[in-house]
C-alpha cells in the first residue's frame, strides 16, 4: 500500500458568515446547529465580528470561529485583508452568508467559496446579487429571527429545526473567576439596554425585586457596560434597597459565566438576554418598541410580555411617548409570570 493510499480524503469545508450584532449571532445559531446535522461529515467554520467571537469560541460542534476585525459602520479593507488571506487559503466549498448587507456580500466574493450563498434584500448596492452563486429572498419581517436565518440555509436543503433554542458556551477558564460575583442570589435582573426606549424604569425593577423577595428568594441587579448604563446601576446602588448590585462584568466571557450562575435571567430587549437563553438559563423578557413574537427567546423555558401600544421604532433610542409602552408593563404581571416560571419548573 502507497503513502498516497492511505492519505485522508480532507473533509469538505463550510464557512457560515454572521456579521451582526451580539444577539443577531445568538439568534442565528439554531441555524448553524441544523447546517451542522444536515452536513455531519464537513468541517463548519463561522466567521462573526471580532467582539462576538467568545459566544461561539467554546462551542463544540463548531469547528472553527473566526474572529473578523471591524468597526461599525466602515468596512476597512486595508486592516481586513491579513484576515481575507487566511480565509481564502481554506478554499471553502461553500460559504453562506446570513446577512446579506454590502460588507458581508463583498466579503463572500472576496473570500471565494466555489459555491457563496447569501440573502438578498432590495437595498444595497446594485450589483450585490452578482456576490453569490445563489441569491435567497429573505423571509418578511414578521417571521421569529431565527426562522429568518433558517431560510437562508434553504438552497443546501437544510431541514427546519425541531429545536429553535439558541446556543452558546462559556469559557471554563471564567467559571471559577465569575463564582460568587452573584452570592446567594438565584433570580438576576439585568436592568439596562443600549436604547433607553427598551429599558424598564429602575422604579419598576425595584418594585419586581421586592415582591420577588418576599417569597423568600435573593436577587441581584445588573447592567452594562456603557457610561450611561452604569449611571443607572449606580443610581439603583444609592438608593439601598438591599438588593444587591452586581457592577457590569466585563469582558464578554466573564458576562457570560456570571448569567450562567443564574436560576432565573429577567431583563429587556437587549442581547444578554439571547446570551442567556443560548446558556439554557430561564429567561423573562420585557419588550416595548420591538416585537417579541420576532425576537424573545422561544425555548421552553423562555417567557415574555410585550408593552402596550407606542408610537416610538426605527432607530430613536429614546421613546417621546408621554408613557412609553414599555413601562406599560406592570411588576405586578412581571412577577405573575415569575411566579408561573418557578411553578412550572418545581412541577
Amino acid at each position: 500500500m502507497t503513502a498516497a493510499s492511505t492519505q485522508v480524503a480532507a473533509r469538505p469545508k463550510m464557512l457560515a458568515m454572521i456579521f451582526m450584532y451580539l444577539g443577531d449571532v445568538v439568534v442565528t445559531t439554531p441555524a448553524l446547529r441544523a447546517l451542522r446535522r444536515a452536513y455531519p461529515d464537513w468541517e463548519l467554520h463561522v466567521l462573526v465580528p471580532q467582539e462576538a467571537a467568545p459566544l461561539l469560541s467554546h462551542v463544540p460542534w463548531l469547528d472553527r470561529v473566526w474572529a473578523f476585525p471591524r468597526k461599525r459602520g466602515r468596512f476597512n479593507i486595508a486592516g481586513a485583508l491579513p484576515s481575507i488571506r487566511q480565509l481564502r487559503r481554506e478554499r471553502f466549498d461553500v460559504s453562506i452568508d446570513f446577512v446579506g448587507n454590502d460588507r458581508s456580500a463583498l466579503l463572500s466574493m472576496m473570500i471565494g467559496a466555489k459555491r457563496r450563498i447569501g440573502a438578498v434584500s432590495p437595498r444595497g448596492f446594485l450589483l450585490r446579487s452578482r456576490c453569490y452563486t445563489d441569491a435567497v429572498e429573505p423571509l418578511d419581517a414578521t417571521r421569529h429571527a431565527s426562522v429568518r436565518a433558517w431560510s437562508v440555509t434553504t438552497p443546501l436543503c437544510v431541514p427546519f429545526p425541531e429545536d429553535m433554542t439558541p446556543e452558546v458556551a462559556v469559557d471554563p477558564q471564567c467559571v471559577e473567576a465569575a463564582r460568587g460575583a452573584l452570592g446567594n442570589a438565584r433570580v438576576l435582573c439585568y436592568v439596562t439596554t443600549s436604547q433607553p426606549k427598551r429599558e424598564w424604569s429602575p422604579e419598576n425593577w425595584i418594585e419586581l425585586a421586592r415582591l420577588i423577595s418576599a417569597t423568600s428568594t435573593t436577587v441581584a441587579f445588573t447592567g452594562g457596560s456603557s457610561a450611561r448604563e452604569k449611571r443607572i446601576l449606580d443610581e439603583i446602588a444609592r438608593r439601598n434597597t438591599g438588593i444587591a448590585v452586581v457592577p457590569a462584568p466585563e469582558p464578554l466571557e466573564r458576562l457570560l459565566a456570571v448569567i450562567a450562575g443564574a436560576g432565573i435571567f429577567i431583563t429587556g430587549d437587549t442581547g444578554p438576554l439571547h446570551f442567556a437563553a443560548g446558556l439554557r438559563v430561564p429567561t423573562l423578557s420585557l419588550f416595548g418598541p420591538t416585537a417579541a413574537t420576532c425576537w424573545a427567546p422561544i425555548g421552553q423555558k423562555d417567557r415574555w410580555l410585550q408593552g402596550g401600544l407606542c408610537p416610538c421604532s426605527g432607530h430613536d433610542s429614546v421613546c417621546r411617548a408621554q408613557r412609553p409602552c414599555i413601562n406599560q408593563i406592570t411588576p405586578a404581571q412581571v412577577f405573575e409570570s415569575y411566579v408561573g416560571m418557578t411553578r412550572k419548573a418545581g412541577g
